[in-house]
């Protein structure tokens, strides 16, 4: 006689046999990528000024509603201004802090913070200046959710009780208006230390934008991941840059381009066949007239490559299912995560999820070159693997260079779009 067996499933490490279970090998990264409770946050435009929706999926709430919706009572140009101010502050008191009073070994001048990666042995000046830079970008937050209305008042109340919780989420903010998500913050007198206040510390955080994935055509089941490093060859003498290349060399078909040209011909064919796009270049903002500007990136020549320019290398692929482009892209160039605002050229960045990539990564100040290639390094080591999501690494690499080198510049990176992207040789 047959007996029905009573099972209970205790732990689903692949989600329903819809993901690869993660190794348990007792890396914190593991833990970090398998926080389950995600959190949607968008800023819209509404008749009378800024609305803001919260929906939470998996998060204990004491609200029993399915969504939480306050309008905003500071203005889209206020909340942008503070948003440059905040970056303008990170800029010029960390990448490009001086040394007026050096201690053994450091010259008067220097850029002492941005000339080493492990910031260990100025933990004294780096703590305090971790501490200011928390309590700013709490005063953003607070600014964005500042108001005497009551369903702010309530929505303020869930939020900041949600996200200086003790869980950790994967939070999505929608918006055309593109804030330092990382580098806000929670209530640092609140966090055993300023270093846990910052967003980008304490969870998965990814900016995107709303609207429908498209399909694209398919590359099937791959051997090996491939990949291309687009790059200025006058980096080539930064430390770690040439360990990146033997990286993507060992693990994966690497195509290597080094012109805008080589770049272009490439995004002019209807089907790319790339999973990891890396750049290792300069960015710098390009004017477009008396009214604006957008951010464009060189190789080793002079060409300008920008967001408009690839739009029109792509024009008549747009949405169609005989195309692809759905590469992760490492932007690693300054500015580059920066976003144009509304009805503005979309920079490099917008422009590439835009166009199918799957995330890009990208930071959104300066980024002193010595720590943007030890930050590559670090990064597509972990993401090459295919073990785990874009998202967690980025919050992992947040908490290990706080933790190991006391250095906060892992905050500078953001991600538009693919915190959930992992490397998957089927399609």
């Amino acid at each position: 006689m047959t007996q029905d067996l009573a099972v209970e499933v205790l732990q689903d490490p692949s989600h329903g046999f819809t993901g690869v279970p993660h190794p348990r090998d007792g890396s914190q990264i593991a833990a970090v990528d398998e926080a389950p409770a995600q959190l949607g946050v968008r800023l819209l435009q509404t008749g009378t000024g800024l609305s803001i929706l919260a929906i939470p999926r998996g998060t204990p709430t004491r609200d029993t509603a399915e969504w939480h919706e306050a309008p905003l009572e500071v203005s889209a140009e206020e909340l942008l201004d503070r948003a440059d101010r905040l970056l303008a502050i990170w800029r010029d008191q960390v990448v490009f802090h001086r040394t007026t009073d050096p201690g053994y070994g450091q010259r008067v001048g220097g850029h002492p913070l941005a000339e080493s990666v492990d910031l260990s042995e100025l933990r004294d000046l780096t703590d305090p200046l971790v501490a200011k830079l928390a309590d700013e970008g709490f005063d953003l937050l607070h600014v964005m959710l500042d108001g005497t209305g009551y369903d702010l008042g309530r929505f303020r109340e869930f939020l900041l009780g949600t996200l200086a919780g003790g869980q950790q989420l994967r939070i999505t903010f929608n918006s055309d208006w593109q804030l330092p998500w990382p580098m806000l913050a929670v209530d640092p007198a609140e966090c055993d230390s300023p270093w846990e206040a910052f967003l980008g510390h304490r969870h998965q955080i990814e900016q995107a934008r709303t609207g429908y994935s498209w399909d694209q055509a398919p590359l099937g089941r791959r051997e090996r991941a491939i990949a291309s490093l687009n790059k200025d060859t006058t980096l080539d003498h930064v430390a770690r840059a040439h360990e990146v290349q033997k990286l993507l060399d060992e693990r994966s078909l690497l195509t290597v381009r080094t012109r805008g040209s080589e770049l272009l011909a490439a995004l002019s064919r209807s089907v790319l066949h790339e999973d990891v796009m890396y750049f290792w270049c300069h960015g710098r903002f390009v004017s477009t007239g008396a009214a604006g500007q957008v951010l464009a990136v060189q190789l080793s020549d002079t060409e300008d490559i920008d967001g408009p320019l690839v739009r029109r290398k792509r024009r008549s692929y747009l949405r169609s299912p005989e195309s692809r482009f759905k590469p992760f892209v490492l932007l690693n160039a300054c500015h580059s995560a920066k976003a144009a605002g509304p009805g503005r050229l979309k920079h490099l960045g917008q422009e590439l999820i835009d166009q199918g990539a799957d995330g890009v990564l990208a930071p959104q100040i300066e980024i002193p070159e010595v720590f943007a290639a030890e930050y590559a390094y670090a990064f597509l080591d972990r993401y090459m693997t295919g073990a785990h999501t874009a998202g967690a690494i980025g919050q992992w690499l947040v908490q290990r260079f706080a933790r190991e080198f006391h250095n906060p510049l892992a905050l500078v990176y953001s991600l538009n779009g693919g915190i959930n992207t992992r490397l998957d040789l089927i399609s």
